[in-house]
């Protein structure tokens, strides 16, 4: 696949940059662009995304970063069993915990939310930083919602962390899910109030929180552009009418006075 010449693999991550070094100098070069590539399109052209992670993964299928992000690629494109076995297989070279919640995620996205609920529970998941543990907390709560538990997704989402008036950078995701919840419990009074505190938290726009909002409060959005960008043509039009008329005329005058100057 084509890779603008200003990619050069070096806006690479540095400890991704330091896994390739195991690499020949010109082979980890072609797996660094081809990664750069994965990371600026999975957002705004996932398939794209997914493209470029097959060309890396199959140069350098022993790396643990290609892996990973073979893996967040498949997941982006909803292919929910290989990103799996892409995580899987990161996660035995690197030893980590990181990629435990989106493994979980991807059990509930192949139809065992029973597996994610299952892996809530793991050891592993005390081993996580304190944004992983909120992101394992999201997505024990989306297997509750999946088997219908509407309660129990509630109680799993209340937490310190939700409690707490501190804005990290998963704040508003956590406010947006318990909403979420409160609204399909029919609790729409408190859900109100927490979508207002999760748009209130989403500096980013990672939610659709304010739609939410205004969708509850009865507004409707009316595109009226388009009407009054007709009206102005049509306004438009009609002096232009107007202008061509007065030029005849006035070239009609023009010619009269010619020909009475003649006479």
């Amino acid at each position: 696949m084509p890779i603008p010449p200003e990619v050069t693999g070096e806006e690479i991550d540095p400890d991704v940059r330091q896994e390739l070094m195991s690499l020949p100098k010109g082979l980890a070069e072609d797996v660094s662009r081809n990664l750069v590539m994965v990371a600026q399109l999975i957002d705004e052209d996932p398939e794209k995304a997914y493209g470029y992670s097959r060309v890396a993964l199959r140069l350098a299928s022993r790396v643990a970063a290609v892996r990973e992000a073979a893996g967040f690629a498949a997941y982006a494109t909803q292919k929910y069993s290989e990103a799996l076995a892409e995580f899987r297989a990161a996660r035995r070279m690197s030893g980590g915990v990181e990629l435990w919640p989106v493994m979980a995620d991807c059990e509930r996205g192949l139809g065992r939310p029973e597996r994610a609920l299952a892996m809530a529970g793991e050891p592993e998941v005390q081993k996580l930083d304190k944004a992983g543990q909120v992101e394992m907390r999201l997505v024990a709560a989306g297997a509750r919602r999946d088997l219908g538990q509407l309660d129990a997704a509630i109680v799993t989402l209340q937490s310190p962390e939700l409690a707490s008036s501190a804005v990290h950078p998963w704040t508003a995701r956590l406010r947006y899910a318990y909403a979420d919840a409160l609204l399909a419990a029919g609790r729409e009074r408190e859900a109100r109030e927490w979508f207002a505190k999760a748009l209130e938290a989403d500096k980013d726009g990672a939610t659709d929180a304010s739609d939410r909002l205004a969708e509850m409060d009865g507004v409707e959005f009316v595109d009226a552009f388009d009407e009054s960008e007709d009206e102005s043509d049509e306004e438009s039009d009609e002096s232009g009418v107007v202008d061509v008329e007065l030029d005849v005329d006035d070239e009609d005058d023009e010619d009269e006075d010619r020909d009475g100057d003649k006479g």
